[in-house]
């Protein structure tokens, strides 16, 4: 009887073994049969679901090797029903190539009936990873919630199961916190007394919170009697995000590093503007306050991570790599209409490294490494001019809708650049005025037009201008454009040019790179000082229709000491 059971039992055990081995697959390829394909705007190695509606990146980690992205996600359309979205999973083992499974957290009771949020994860001492998110409960109010892994030893970490003290946090008229401004927890961090912290963003009328809670076992909280930080007259803050930086190195530090090497990042998402802004300061342990260095103010006029279409960005400690890996949703510019048809709307930006430049005062980004592993074809050029008053050169040999692109750019006769007019305070501004086609204008604009069809019907221009600070300065001012006002002939479409102030000195050469994914335009100045990405959906530079160019409008030669041009492979 004993061996009987023995077997009946090994039996088991050997076809869970098989059954969980193999759980992922079938979930994959269950996904796989609903995916959209053969579309000219899907992208090729840039994060999205099969189909239908994403937003906010939520809770990317690293666990036992494994990446997880969740993200928010209406499982039902293209346009999102905010009463009804989930949380989207997907794990990876190199950031490029995902496996898609089911929702991680969807609205099943009171506290989170009507969506499930964005939210953070946060990796306990014991190695056990649990998402705080915000719920909008069965009286709309906006509340914050647990959920904890089903199965640690599942290595997708597939189901995951809600606190039953649910919510933890909750407003009311006692701590005077809007029940419809309240939402988007950030990854908790350990303070003094071994304490827990968390901010949430929010909004008490025009003035911008980063309330502050602490707990001592992550499931009783208590909001402090001041917020992180806050902002009058900014709105909104929602998606905060809340980190160290090391001065000293560009690795990497785990959210709850304290040193003298260490400064701290506030970003919020500001929600009267759809952008994200961030300030650099210091986090005082005592006080539980934050306050931005001199010059750094938590509004408009704080730096961007990007100065195109991102937002609801998030970042995460990757502790096998020691970096910092920064996400961004990137919105679609095409109407509603359109992304009903297309059967989706919204993918993520490429995953980018985040560090603290030598000087102190800015963040600098670029692509993980592990994105050059879809490099194929490779285009290279050294030493060649282009010449001023109008030069075209055909970048040939490459997948022109599918790449990555790295030039470096250098420029001489400095005295012949324009002088910048005392009003041009607005990058955007001048990329929108003095455009593309500002032929004869000094120095500039000269850069890459990609996407662009054969007689440039269409394209999208990515470039530089230089101008002088005044008539008799030798200080110079580098303008980064990314054009869009040519992007399609469908008119529809959002076309909106971003400009952006590049801090790099024109005296050396000057990089540019642009990853080219078919609808999105993801560029990078001054090796990551600034980033601008775009969404563009040309009708005619499509698949091999589509061509890659290198032009000079300026009235002066620009050298381009190198150029390499890969084509793409699509991720799995």
């Amino acid at each position: 009887m004993a061996d009987l059971l023995w077997c009946n039992t090994a039996i088991f055990l050997l076809a869970s073994l098989f059954l969980a081995d193999n759980a992922t697959n079938i979930e994959a390829l269950k996904h796989s049969h609903s995916r959209i394909t053969n579309q000219p705007y899907r992208t090729g190695y840039h994060f999205q679901p099969p189909k239908n509606w994403m937003n906010d990146p939520n809770g990317p980690m690293i666990y036992n090797g494994v990446y997880h992205l969740f993200y928010q996600w209406y499982p039902n359309g293209a346009v999102m029903k905010v009463n009804e979205i989930v949380w989207g999973h997907a794990t990876s083992k190199d950031l490029i190539n995902w496996t898609p499974h089911s929702p991680a957290i969807k609205p099943s009771r009171p506290s989170d009936i009507n969506g499930c949020w964005s939210g953070s994860v946060t990796i306990l001492p014991s190695g056990k990873p649990v998402i705080l998110y915000t719920g909008n409960d069965v009286n709309n109010r906006q509340v914050q919630n647990l959920a904890k892994p089903k199965n640690l030893s599942d290595p997708y970490l597939r189901h995951w199961t809600k606190s039953p003290v649910n919510p933890l946090v909750t407003p009311n008229a006692v701590n005077h916190i809007n029940s419809t401004s309240f939402r988007d927890p950030t990854t908790a961090w350990l303070g003094r007394n071994g304490r827990w912290r968390m901010i949430t963003g929010s909004q008490e009328g025009r003035r911008g919170l980063a309330l502050l809670y602490t707990s001592r076992d992550f499931v009783s909280w208590k909001q402090s009697a001041k917020p992180l930080h806050y902002n009058d007259g900014s709105g909104m803050w929602e998606c905060p995000d809340f980190f160290p930086v090391g001065t000293t190195t560009s690795h990497g530090v785990d959210t709850s590093s304290f040193s003298v090497s260490v400064k701290h990042v506030l970003k919020v998402s500001l929600s009267d503007t759809s952008h994200d802004y961030y300030t650099i300061g210091t986090y005082d342990q005592v006080r539980d306050q934050y306050v931005p260095d001199d010059g750094f103010v938590q509004d408009v006029t704080a730096p961007r991570y990007d100065y195109g279409k991102f937002y609801a960005s998030k970042t995460f400690y990757d502790s096998v790599n020691r970096r910092r890996i920064l996400w961004g949703w990137v919105n679609e510019s095409s109407p509603e209409k359109d992304n009903i048809k297309k059967g989706w709307a919204g993918l993520q930006a490429i995953p980018r490294k985040i560090w603290l430049d030598e000087s102190g005062k800015r963040l600098m980004q670029w692509p993980v490494k592990e994105i050059e592993r879809l490099r194929t074809t490779q285009v290279k050029w050294e030493n060649k001019v282009l010449k001023g008053g109008g030069s075209l050169l055909d970048v040939h040999g490459v997948t022109a809708s599918q790449a990555d692109v790295e030039v470096l750019f250098k420029v001489s006769g400095l005295e012949k650049a324009d002088v910048i007019e005392p009003g041009w305070t607005d990058p955007q501004l001048i990329c929108s005025q003095k455009n593309a086609l500002s032929v004869n204008s000094g120095l500039g604009p000269f850069g890459l037009m990609v996407l662009a069809s054969r007689n440039l019907e269409e394209y999208t221009s990515v470039y530089l201008r230089i101008f002088k600070a005044s008539q008799k300065s030798k200080d110079h001012v580098v303008v980064m454009c990314s054009d869009q006002s040519r992007s399609s002939l469908d008119k529809e479409n959002d076309k909106t040019s971003y400009g952006a102030f590049l801090d790099v000195s024109p005296y050396q050469p000057i990089s540019l790179r642009t990853l080219i994914d078919n609808s999105i335009v993801e560029s990078f100045g001054g090796r990551g000082k600034t980033c601008i990405t775009s969404r563009v959906y040309p009708k005619l530079a499509i698949g091999e229709n589509t061509h890659l160019f290198v032009f000079n409008n300026g009235s002066q030669n620009v050298n381009v000491l190198s150029l390499s041009a890969w084509s793409m492979k699509s991720s799995l």
